[in-house]
């Protein structure tokens, strides 16, 4: 609460100019440690707006106006309000109060750790034990005789950026595994991310080799070795390298680089180019300018959206996943991907992959999973690249942003073979930059253990799964073949778009627009009550009353007929 110099300001106008709101709502604005809280003056609606203070990320102040100073708050899920506010002197302190507080310098500022709902320690506890990673493994059928977990990285002692618990080849040995580890950057080893059953092929992870021009090591080429030959039906594994050719070369300079195809015998090297997390910032912050647009004609939009690169930066990734998912379904071959240090396109690529050739992770509870296995467990930088704390802004991209996109743009392709809607995605995206729960938090495991973050703060997986009926896809079919087998999306330009639900919230003006498929839940919910009426009706015994009636039926075709 210190750094809140005015905790209450009255006569405060807000434009909420992301929602296409056009006139402003005058009311009062409080500060409280957690949240800036609008309520209008209106006594009728007394509406409230609550913007969670690590959601905002930038606030500007524009020059003076005659009416008052004005502040424009940007926040992390791209809605934007305008305050207009009478003294300047209070805007001067709500501007300096709004700059700290949206900018935690230490973990233990976050909501998530200063926000304690009435839980006891064994249901906090059940909430992280919402995801069995393990038992996702046992899923796929690992260990086996092929795959088999290692200790060597318990305490974090090989690589304090991965998992303690891994899988690796039945014939590395912790010798090779150290060895390997020494000769990647980070000591990020190849381990196990994904089992494909139906061929024995596997999607493994690592980060680049300290090659530079000539480097060369026996235990990481014995370790390519040992994932060939988990592998019985291929004699030879993709090493994708995810960065452009030349940016690979250039990291050759600096004693990293990528593998020399003379010394890693039975490796096919194949570069795929996604760009840097510099080149994704900057693209982002012009998609961001392009919805920010105010009656912009087509050629400025399609201006914008080309020159922001962001959809070739998008099918980038999933021509990525494209490769890794063909290689192991279609040809059985084994594939290693790796891009710098193995945390951002690495884990983009992987867990595309993963949703194009398990249904599983098509699912609320899978795509769950899939997240927190490749980019929770294994060290993908949530706090760093999320701005969760004041840091490097140079360390801040929107890596899982791109990935949830990626995501959403296959279940435009292929509408039914997604349990969840585009919702859920949202709701994630949220959770990523909000730190309301603990999930997300920090740069690693390791990192988490140290924080006591299962003892402090509470997962967000269960109460995402609780809310499911909200996140549900209505044209979800489970036992559809597109639902069942491998994805093959086209990735030809045309087939990617804008993802406005994300970026646009004019959209969500109220009152909202009904969706297609909001209608087609409703639809689906009606038709089951007329089933159950109909259950009952044949139900009446011969000779009894055929006139009754389910006391839901008529509330549902009333809530058809508001959707109409």
């Amino acid at each position: 609460m210190e750094h809140i110099r005015t905790p209450k300001v009255e006569n405060v106008r807000i434009l909420e100019r992301s929602s296409g709101q056009r006139k402003a709502t005058v009311g009062t604005l409080y500060l409280s440690a957690t949240h800036t809280i609008f309520v209008e003056n209106n006594p009728e609606t007394r509406k409230e707006t609550w913007v969670l203070h690590s959601m905002v990320n930038t606030v500007e102040r524009p020059p003076t106006l005659p009416a008052g100073s004005q502040l424009i708050l940007r926040c992390k899920d791209f809605r934007i309000f305008q305050l207009l506010i009478p003294q300047e002197r209070d805007c001067l302190d709500v501007h300096a109060s709004l700059v700290r507080l949206s900018r935690p310098e230490k973990y233990s500022e976050l909501y998530c750790l200063s926000f304690n709902p009435n839980v006891n320690k064994e249901e906090r506890e059940e909430t992280w034990n919402f995801m069995d990673l393990m038992a996702d493994y046992k899923r796929m059928g690992v260990p086996n005789n092929l795959w088999v977990t290692t200790a060597a990285n318990s305490e974090y002692r090989v690589c304090d950026t991965y998992p303690s618990e891994l899988f690796v080849p039945k014939s590395a040995t912790p010798a090779i595994i150290v060895g390997s580890s020494r000769f990647r950057s980070r000591g990020r080893f190849p381990a196990l991310s994904y089992f494909h059953q139906d061929t024995l092929a596997a999607v493994c992870r690592c980060s680049q080799p300290l090659s530079g021009f000539s480097g060369r090591c026996q235990e990481d080429e014995m370790m390519l070795q040992a994932v060939m030959k988990s592998n019985p039906g291929s004699d030879y594994i993709y090493v994708v390298d995810t960065r452009p050719k030349l940016n690979a070369m250039a990291n050759r300079a600096a004693g990293k680089g990528y593998e020399n195809e003379d010394h890693y015998t039975n490796i096919k090297l194949q570069f795929i180019g996604i760009e840097n997390i510099h080149v994704m910032r900057s693209s982002q912050q012009k998609i961001i300018d392009v919805g920010e647009m105010r009656a912009p004609s087509m050629t400025d939009f399609l201006w914008g959206l080309e020159n922001s690169g962001w959809l070739k930066h998008i099918k980038a990734i999933v021509d990525a996943g494209v490769f890794i998912s063909r290689a192991v379904a279609d040809e059985g071959v084994s594939v290693l991907v790796h891009c710098s240090d193995g945390w951002d396109r690495t884990a983009q690529a992987c867990s595309v992959a993963s949703i194009l050739l398990d249904p599983h992770y098509r699912t609320i509870k899978g795509l769950m999973l899939l997240i927190e296995r490749d980019w929770i467990s294994f060290g993908h930088k949530f706090s760093h690249r999320y701005a969760h704390l004041d840091g490097d802004p140079k360390e801040v991209s929107p890596v899982i942003d791109q990935f949830l996109e990626c995501v959403w743009q296959l279940s435009e392709q292929f509408p039914c073979a997604f349990e969840f809607n585009e919702r859920f995605l949202i709701a994630i995206h949220t959770h990523v930059y909000s730190c309301q729960c603990g999930t997300f938090l920090g740069n690693c495991q390791k990192e988490r253990r140290d924080m006591r973050l299962r003892e402090r703060s509470h997962s967000a997986w269960p109460q995402l799964w609780k809310d499911r009926a909200e996140f549900t896809n209505p044209l979800y079919k489970a036992e559809l073949s597109q639902t069942q087998g491998v994805l093959r999306p086209n990735t030809t330009p045309y087939c990617f778009k804008m993802w406005k639900g994300l970026y646009n919230h004019v959209e969500k003006s109220t009152p909202p627009r009904q969706s297609p498929a909001d209608f087609l839940s409703a639809v689906r919910e009606e038709s089951q009550q007329l089933e159950e009426e109909l259950t009952n009706h044949q139900e009446v015994a011969p000779g009894g009353t055929a006139h009754h009636h389910h006391p839901g039926s008529n509330q549902g075709i009333q809530h058809t007929k508001t959707l109409l």
